[in-house]
């Protein structure tokens, strides 16, 4: 009697991460929670030979396992995300920026979109094929130095590391005229995406040099 109650259980916990995974935002997280509820699903419906559920989630367990494997395999591609400058100004950057402000003030409360107050700004996108998946913005402090006001990723992206293709395989912030990234200390900072993304702390300040 415990077994078949725990095996229900098991039963209803396929059902709830197939339902929960639908209010998750992130891509590659939904791909997970709903591919291992659907392989629950899967087996218990196997055992109790409920056979169109077994089909139905087999099917959908399968489509789940190429998706993980292709956004996995994609995430360090650089043929895939590209980075590209605009203008401060640029409207849509602005449309970016004002579309997910909320988000953004999160992240980086301390960031002015207004482009008036942007002019020694260097603003750069992050593109996925034709769609937007993230914005960093830099404070041009002269000889080449950039401080970076704004790192920020679409909630949808945010398993990901577009960020590296910002700092590490894009030539856009070399090319820009900038040498040094400096981030400034502050009790939001994430030191372990900075020191993933190449910076070192260097007094209140977490340093990065560019390759020219």
């Amino acid at each position: 009697m415990t077994e078949q109650l725990w095996f229900v259980a098991f039963g209803w916990l396929g059902s709830i991460l197939v339902v929960w995974s639908l209010m998750v935002a992130r891509v590659l997280r939904f791909r997970w929670m709903n591919f291992a509820g659907s392989v629950i699903a899967t087996i218990y419906n196997l055992a109790i030979e409920l056979w169109p559920f077994f089909a139905m989630n087999l099917a959908i367990a399968i489509i789940d396992a190429v998706w993980i494997w292709k956004l996995t395999r994609e995430r360090h591609d650089d043929a895939v995300y590209k980075v590209i400058p605009v203008a401060p100004g640029d409207a849509f950057l602005q449309h970016v920026l004002a579309t997910h402000s909320q988000d953004i003030a999160k992240v980086q409360p301390d960031f002015v979109a207004d482009p008036a107050s942007a002019r020694a700004r260097s603003a750069f996108l992050v593109v996925r094929g034709d769609e937007n998946v993230g914005v960093v913005a830099l404070r041009q402090e002269g000889a080449g130095v950039g401080v970076v006001e704004l790192d920020w990723v679409k909630p949808t992206f945010r398993d990901f590391t577009p960020g590296e293709f910002v700092y590490r395989e894009s030539h856009a912030l070399a090319d820009a005229g900038f040498r040094t990234l400096e981030v400034e200390e502050t009790d939001a900072t994430d030191e372990v995406y900075l020191r993933r993304m190449g910076f070192a702390p260097q007094g209140t300040r977490w340093v990065r040099e560019l390759a020219a």
